[in-house]
């Protein structure tokens, strides 16, 4: 085994290294050929040569050897401290030039990685205390352990006097993840539900907005005023819009014998989506989008995907939402 396999530090030990290290501790030694296998070793000064046979390799003890490792990390951290101070004074007469204090953060900034930007909403949701409006778009996968992971931090919220207002898709309305969270939360928290929505978007007290970037795994942070405004109100008029799920839901009604599912795939078909859009944008899987397609076939009588566009239209399904729908949306206000 070379020894670039070995490029790793010493809280991340080798297999080969570790098995090596161990022998040395209960026999005393291991011979220096053995060692070649695992040169990390002595890089990390775990073994060293013995005075009476420069052919073994002798341990250091385990706790020594932490000590020294431990030193060394203190000294690292230390120079880096050092090294962000000067960065400081360096940049602080600019900061004066530009007119930016480091208390003022950037406009909008990238943050990359799903650990760097939920720290980043971490850090906005400690200091907010109006409230968290947000976005969330169905991605095929089971949002439980995201939910779980916000859970402690939108309960903090709350508990300050804040309200919670989330906007999902109507595929959402019956996800077991999503009613269980919503359950445990104590507080002003309401779910609303759309057939589309927008990309994610999640934003604190009106004052700072996370949306999805070009990038993947990446988020911008906005914190610019004009954008961050129209951002929430596109939320509000979305928000109007959708139809209640939490905590008090109300059930979409149909149309005709037509479904409120089944009307939104209509009006995509009548637009000549195919089959693969129309489940991204409604947030299901591809073989749902068909199964919806073929029951609303089966009610119009068509017999193809040519006579389903002609009965749509001729239906009149699209042209007016149930008066029971529009009446559910409108007693609340955002």
């Amino acid at each position: 085994m070379s020894a670039q396999a070995h490029n790793h530090g010493a809280d991340d030990m080798c297999e080969p290294g570790l098995r090596l290290y161990a022998q040395a501790l209960r026999e005393g030694y291991v011979g220096a050929l053995d060692a070649y296998e695992a040169p990390c070793l002595t890089d990390f000064g775990l073994l060293q040569p013995t005075v009476a046979d420069l052919d073994r390799l002798a341990p250091v003890p385990p706790a020594l050897a932490l000590h020294r490792l431990l030193r060394v990390s203190e000294d690292r951290v230390a120079d880096e401290r050092r090294r962000g101070e000067r960065l400081a004074e360096t940049f602080e007469p600019l900061m004066k030039i530009s007119g930016r204090t480091t208390a003022d953060p950037p406009a909008i900034c990238l943050r990359q990685g799903p650990e760097r930007i939920n720290e980043a909403i971490g850090e906005a949701m400690a200091d907010a205390r109006r409230e968290l409006l947000a976005i969330q778009p169905y991605n095929g996968q089971n949002p439980a352990a995201r939910l779980a992971a916000s859970l402690d931090r939108d309960q903090a919220l709350l508990d300050r006097g804040g309200r919670i207002r989330t906007l999902y898709q109507h595929t959402q309305r019956h996800s077991a993840a999503i009613a269980g969270r919503y359950e445990q939360l104590r507080g002003d928290a309401e779910v609303r539900t759309l057939d589309e929505v927008t990309d994610r978007l999640v934003m604190i007290d009106r004052k700072v907005a996370f949306i999805r970037a070009e990038s993947v795994g990446s988020a911008l942070e906005v914190r610019h005023p004009t954008l961050v405004s129209y951002f929430a109100t596109t939320f509000d008029r979305l928000w109007r819009l959708a139809t209640p799920m939490y905590p008090e839901a109300v059930q979409p009604p149909t149309l005709n014998g037509v479904s409120p599912r089944q009307r939104a795939i209509a009006s995509l078909l009548v637009e000549g989506y195919t089959d693969a859009s129309i489940a991204d944008r409604l947030g299901m899987n591809v073989r749902t989008a068909r199964v919806h397609i073929a029951k609303l076939a089966a009610t119009l009588g068509s017999e193809s995907r040519a006579q389903l566009g002609y009965l749509i239209g001729r239906s009149g399904i699209l042209d007016q939402e149930p008066r029971a729908l529009q009446e559910s949306r409108a007693p609340r206000q955002p």
